[in-house]
């Protein structure tokens, strides 16, 4: 599911905002709401990126958000031939003031 930034000012309560590591410096933005996450969108529906962290947390300073985590999930065992994993080396930790 998909909610434009626009759509994100007017919720009362964002349990959590999620900066996506892509790649490198490519950063991706997701909103939980009520347990559901949010692929979050501009204007144009194309999916809120920036190639730093910083600027993107900016983008949410406004909003009534509970937490803002920064995630990744590396393909580092998938790249030296490991098998595949049960389980999910992704990595979650918490940003800032929130």
């Amino acid at each position: 599911m998909v909610i434009t930034l626009e759509q994100l000012k007017q919720q009362a309560r964002i349990d959590k905002i999620v900066i996506h590591s892509i790649d490198g410096m490519l950063y991706q933005a997701y909103a939980d709401i009520e347990g559901e996450e949010f692929l979050v969108v501009d204007e144009q529906g194309k999916p809120l990126r920036r190639n730093n962290k910083i600027s993107l947390q900016e983008e949410f300073d406004s909003l009534a958000c509970q937490k803002m985590t920064l995630r990744h999930q590396s393909a580092y065992d998938e790249m030296i031939g490991q098998p595949v994993r049960e389980d999910s080396n992704q990595l979650e930790v918490s940003l800032g003031r929130y």
